[in-house]
């Protein structure tokens, strides 16, 4: 009786920890975030703020009230959410890993342009797919980012952090802006841009 006992313990383990769920919420000051109630409060605040909460379950809703106005969202299957309760969109992707002595310092314009019109369509919220890894986050918005709970997610107004090889698996790594510094970031992009010759 007793083996069957710790056999069952050990199932319901193994399966509660198959419904994982890592949840990135990102907010303007810091959020209040009730895991019991399932409620996440948000003002806007003076600075980016970021906090991971781990949750288990199947289907798991939280009610957001936030300055952007009231709202749900619903985490349905495992993974790695963000839930975005600033009153700003934000837009990220998958960055390929590059080792960093194999990096090219040198863009070309043709690279440039293809960046800018790549940054340009995120702006606009246009070939934004999961098939993409690609993602453009309203407020009062949640999405799913992966399936990879050890997934590396750099958010907006970070600097990315040094990522290295596990078991010599490149490492699963997002990268998010505001809307704000994406709009900068083309900016900046388009000052770099030439004429063509005559």
């Amino acid at each position: 009786m007793k083996k069957i006992f710790a056999l069952l313990s050990v199932v319901i383990l193994l399966s509660s920890c198959d419904r994982e769920k890592r949840i990135l919420v990102m907010s303007k000051g810091k959020a209040d975030i009730n895991t019991d109630a399932k409620t996440i409060k948000a003002k806007d605040g003076a600075s980016h703020e970021e906090q991971l909460v781990i949750m288990n379950g199947g289907k798991i809703i939280f009610n957001l009230s936030t300055s952007a106005g009231e709202a749900t969202v619903e985490l349905l299957e495992n993974g790695y959410y963000i839930i975005n309760v600033k009153n700003d969109t934000i837009i990220g992707s998958y960055q390929k890993y590059s080792d960093p002595r194999l990096a090219q310092n040198m863009i070309t314009q043709e690279n440039l342009k293809q960046k800018i019109d790549s940054l340009q369509l995120l702006a606009e919220g246009k070939n934004v797919s999961a098939i993409n890894r690609n993602f453009f986050i309203l407020p009062n918005h949640a999405a799913r980012i992966t399936d990879n709970k050890d997934a590396m997610i750099v958010g907006p107004y970070h600097q990315m952090r040094s990522a290295e090889k596990v078991d010599g698996k490149d490492p699963e790594v997002y990268r998010f802006y505001s809307i704000k510094e994406i709009r900068e970031m083309i900016t900046r992009l388009e000052a770099l841009t030439v004429g063509e010759k005559k």
